[in-house]
């Protein structure tokens, strides 16, 4: 555990307030369902751009990514390839598109909503079997950002692992309820740009500290020759093509993903797409590479070796080594950046099948608009306190 540092603790805090007060902000903003799951289709180029990457890349990106760098080596680059491809080709073939024909099919608000007008299907079977994929795959994703989040206030602030995933989850359902979708996408704008400054000085140290990257090589080939070579796993035995395979298919993810895709339908026009898909792809590539860095940098500095869950902790660990803690705060809070763009875009995304596809598409056809804002708001509780429940094993790592 780090030392508990009063800068850090006051980083952390003033983060907090900012960004609930964003939420308030966004909250006066809502006036009906549509601003409430999609901004009222308001966003602009960047925003689009960096509230659809923070949103995506989660604390994985902070903490699951150099973790498993650390651990694993260049074995990660495969992962990263994946994520590079499948980014560019779902914002190259799918938002421009999506953008349009949401609008078009009877403006639909949600993902469920829209297939059903798009396919014609009566019968309700095709909304109700993708609200309900939506529903209990991203209350899991959810818990996995509970469990980032736990990792971070236990490491930060000395709490046990139960408080800790306490505090996380209460700042992120708080703006999330009031706010909504603009408080979600102007949070996320903050955060994608907090965890990529983080990113950036972290990995810089990192490289610098062991004497750039030739030494980087040269300090790892002396450590285990195996994690220079992307053809082999830790262990040393060579990967399989299942193995590079399942690591590359983790970019066709997000052609479904609901939490992405609800960024491309809130955007302005299409029109904005190819400007957001050039921000995007700048960030996230930056964000990749210098995500691997700091893992790779970190198997040479973090003594005592961390094992296991802890390997995830190394971003912490490089922050708190080699940075005053003013500034360690600041790229601390970008984990908990990371944490919350994406658990807050999941809660919202879930909340919005809960309320919108089963609440008024199947239970409450008459329902107001009213009466369904304020079924997303208690869905985003609900499903909150369910992963709540997920998450409470201590042993639980992000990126399982």
């Amino acid at each position: 555990m780090t030392q508990v540092e009063p800068a850090i603790i006051i980083t952390f805090v003033v983060y907090l307030a900012v960004v609930l007060l964003i939420g308030i902000a966004a909250w006066r903003r809502t006036r009906n369902l549509k601003d409430y799951l999609l901004g009222g289709r308001s966003l602009g180029p960047w925003v689009t751009a960096l509230s659809a990457q923070a949103s995506d890349m989660s604390g994985w990106l902070l903490l699951g990514l150099p973790g498993y760098a650390y651990l694993a080596g260049m074995e990660s680059a495969w992962l990263l390839g994946g994520l590079l491809v499948g980014t560019w080709a779902n914002w190259r073939l799918t938002a421009a598109p999506l953008r349009r024909a949401t609008e078009y099919y009877g403006d639909s608000l949600t993902l469920p909503d829209y297939l059903e007008r798009r396919f014609e299907d009566r019968s309700g079977v095709l909304r109700l079997l993708s609200a309900l994929f939506i529903l209990v795959f991203f209350t899991v994703y959810t818990s996995s950002g509970l469990v980032a989040g736990g990792r971070l206030f236990e490491e930060v602030f000395g709490l046990s692992y139960v408080w800790a995933v306490s505090a996380g989850a209460f700042a992120i359902v708080a703006y999330t309820f009031v706010g909504g979708f603009l408080a979600v996408s102007w949070t996320d704008l903050l955060q994608g740009m907090l965890m990529f400054v983080a990113l950036i000085l972290v990995a810089v140290l990192g490289v610098g500290a062991v004497g750039g990257l030739s030494s980087l090589a040269e300090g790892l080939r002396e450590v285990d020759p195996a994690l220079l070579d992307p053809f082999t796993d830790v262990a040393g035995e060579p990967l399989t093509v299942i193995a590079i395979v399942s690591l590359l298919g983790w970019g066709l993810g997000y052609f479904g993903q609901p939490h992405v895709l609800a960024r491309f339908m809130a955007a302005r026009s299409a029109e904005h797409i190819p400007a957001s898909r050039r921000i995007a792809m700048s960030w996230v590539t930056v964000a990749l590479v210098t995500g691997t860095l700091v893992g790779l940098s970190g198997s040479l500095l973090v003594e005592p070796r961390l094992e296991g869950a802890d390997a995830e902790k190394v971003f912490m660990a490089m922050t708190t080594l080699m940075l005053h803690p003013v500034v360690a705060g600041i790229c601390l809070s970008g984990i908990l950046a990371a944490v919350m763009s994406t658990a807050d875009s999941q809660l919202l995304v879930a909340s919005s099948a809960l309320a919108e596809d089963f609440y008024r598409g199947m239970l409450r056809k008459q329902a107001g608009a009213a009466e369904v804002l304020w079924a997303g708001r208690l869905g985003v509780v609900a499903i909150a306190v369910i992963a709540f429940g997920l998450a409470m094993d201590p042993d639980s790592r992000v990126l399982d």
